[in-house]
């Protein structure tokens, strides 16, 4: 039970924080904090929690490899096949790992493009990445970048310092999309080493559940060394309108 004070509610302890196994409410706090420390010990709950949800699914996968050795061995199988089996249900593609219901994103299912267009689509998402036209574009560019950063602070394996570079193998993508839908998908099992993948999933759930255009290809981002940071910089602001939109975001200025 929290205590209460002149100043209204007392702050949560780190144990407190601790005993909260929803994404989604340490999300909110977070947001809602306004003290230095607060979001400190919150920032460090949200990360223990990923964790704890990342090594619990290692330990079920290891039981059920150790499930399939075992079936394999009573059915006169042989240990090697039951292995394999094993491997190939930790090798999983993210996107496989989803409630019931959702679309699973694929690189054999194409984005929707502009209606009418014959474009290819590489060409059409250069042709989507125009360098966003605003009298002060340089300050609410550095804005953006801040908003994502905020955003994406809890997640391990982000660190978002530009438009570019940052971005490049997806998971930076998925963060931020996973910090708005978080029963979309389980962030704790992408792979960076599957940007294509990671690409697809950010991208697909962004415009399913927040009806955001997928301004990006996923084949074209992996065939550059880094990612054109005007098609990147596009994109997220399109993803931060929708969210306004949706009242996702609560803000009096549009980005």
């Amino acid at each position: 039970m929290e205590s209460k004070t002149d100043d209204g509610p007392a702050a949560l302890t780190s144990e407190e924080l601790a005993a909260i196994e929803d994404e989604e409410v340490l999300n909110k706090m977070l947001d809602n904090a306004a003290d230095f420390e607060e979001r400190r010990k919150i920032r460090s709950a949200l990360r223990d929690l990923l964790k704890k949800k990342s090594d619990k699914r290692e330990q079920e996968r290891g039981s059920r490899q150790q499930d399939l050795r075992q079936q394999g061995l009573s059915k006169g199988g042989t240990t090697g096949a039951a292995v394999s089996i094993g491997r190939a249900s930790m090798n999983q593609q993210p996107s496989t790992n989803k409630p019931a219901g959702q679309t699973s994103p694929s690189a054999s299912t194409p984005f929707n493009r502009t209606a009418g267009s014959n474009t290819s689509p590489s060409a059409a998402s250069a042709q989507k990445c125009p360098t966003p036209a605003a009298p002060n574009a340089k300050n609410v560019k550095q804005m953006l970048l801040d908003w994502c950063r905020a955003k994406t602070e809890p997640y391990e394996g982000v660190d978002i310092q530009n438009f570019s570079s940052s971005w490049k193998d997806g998971i930076a993508f998925c963060a931020l999309v996973h910090r708005f839908f978080p029963d979309a998908f389980e962030y704790s099992i992408l792979n960076p080493n599957k940007p294509r993948e990671n690409f697809q999933l950010a991208f697909s759930t962004a415009e399913r559940l927040a009806g955001c255009p997928p301004l990006l290809d996923a084949d074209d981002l992996v065939r550059m060394k880094e990612p054109d940071w005007k098609c990147v910089y596009t994109y997220i602001q399109e993803f931060y309108r929708c969210l306004v939109e949706k009242g996702l975001v609560k803000t009096k200025k549009r980005l």
